[in-house]
């Protein structure tokens, strides 16, 4: 496959006049990283980014500095999860280095042996048979050993290999895990948001968001201590996991401020999902694990928005904490779409 050190001076020339015309066409800055993705835009490497772009500009949506950002970030900058890995990575090659090179010593091992072989069976020709039958048996232990040795080295390289597959795969889970709650933290939402609006958008479906926050947090805190405040938090995550569908993600977005993004929904399912969301937390009991003591009733604002093709990211937290403000404003313990 041609990759971007095959491109000739004047093909990479070609690619570089015509996304500099479309990013004056379509008043883009022309700083690095937005020519970034406009060369890769026409380059065409990546359907996805072509398809995001031309569904973006179907819309008419300008591309403004958030979505300029969020393009960069979604489909050109380095995922962060392959530095986490890096030192499993290395690991992984060192093994693989040590594997090899004990096949290759194997590969000489066998080529001696067969030239040991050889001989005995030149030898069996002739007149001495018995010293014959002594060399070959001896040539025949020797290649055993020789490959027990080399299976084991190779059971104990797939045991590594094993352990360290499942070690990558835990700090993957535990980098996308907000520790306290369990829920999914705001990196892993960001990515499977992204993804998901590129999908719906491709799909033509509906996505919906609700974005929850605690009322009166600062005063469970305040009153009875962090410990209880963390609590809280707990049970509103438990609440949240057990009212919402299995095709849903929830994820902590900071504070005391949880989120649910709802691929397929529209706003109207998302409001039924919010509201189960809510009473449940309501009727929710919280007491002091130390005591048995009733802490007082949990609730929750909650505001609730649906994805409009082409919007950014930004945009679309905005309008979420906008309706979730006026949850606030009209006396908490409701849901308010916008």
């Amino acid at each position: 496959m041609e990759t971007l050190d095959d491109l000739s001076p004047q093909h990479a020339a070609s690619i570089s006049t015509e996304a500099l015309r479309l990013m004056t066409d379509l008043s883009i800055p022309v700083i690095p990283s937005n020519f970034t993705v406009w060369f890769a835009y026409v380059l065409g490497r990546s359907p996805a980014l072509r398809k995001t772009i031309d569904i973006l500009c179907s819309n008419k949506r300008a591309f403004d500095k958030p979505l300029n950002r969020e393009l960069y970030s979604t489909f050109l900058r380095s995922n962060s999860l392959l530095h986490a890995g890096q030192n499993i990575n290395e690991e992984l090659g060192v093994i693989l280095r040590n594997v090899r090179h004990d096949l290759s010593g194997a590969i000489q091992a066998n080529g001696v042996q067969s030239t040991g072989l050889k001989q005995v069976e030149a030898t069996l020709h002739a007149k001495d048979s018995e010293l014959a039958l002594k060399q070959l048996s001896r040539e025949l232990v020797l290649a055993t050993e020789r490959a027990s040795s080399l299976e084991g080295k190779l059971a104990e390289a797939s045991h590594e290999l094993d352990k360290l597959r499942a070690d990558l795969e835990q700090a993957e889970a535990t980098s996308k895990t907000d520790a306290l709650t369990g829920l999914a933290n705001r990196r892993a939402l960001e990515s499977f948001l992204r993804s998901e609006q590129i999908r719906v958008m491709e799909q033509g479906e509906s996505l919906s968001v609700f974005l929850i926050d605690v009322d009166h947090f600062k005063k469970f805190n305040d009153k009875y201590g962090h410990q209880i405040g963390d609590q809280v938090l707990r049970l509103v995550a438990q609440c949240i996991q057990q009212a919402i569908r299995d095709a849903d993600f929830a994820a902590r977005y900071g504070g005391e401020e949880l989120i649910c993004v709802l691929p397929g929904a529209p706003i109207a399912t998302c409001k039924d999902v919010a509201e189960r969301v809510r009473k449940r937390i309501a009727d929710a009991r919280l007491t002091k694990r130390a005591t048995g003591e009733h802490v007082g009733q949990v609730t929750v604002s909650i505001g609730a928005t649906e994805f409009i093709p082409g919007e950014s990211y930004e945009a679309l937290f905005e309008r979420c904490d906008k309706a979730l403000y006026q949850a606030k404003q009209a006396g908490r313990n409701c849901t308010m779409l916008l």
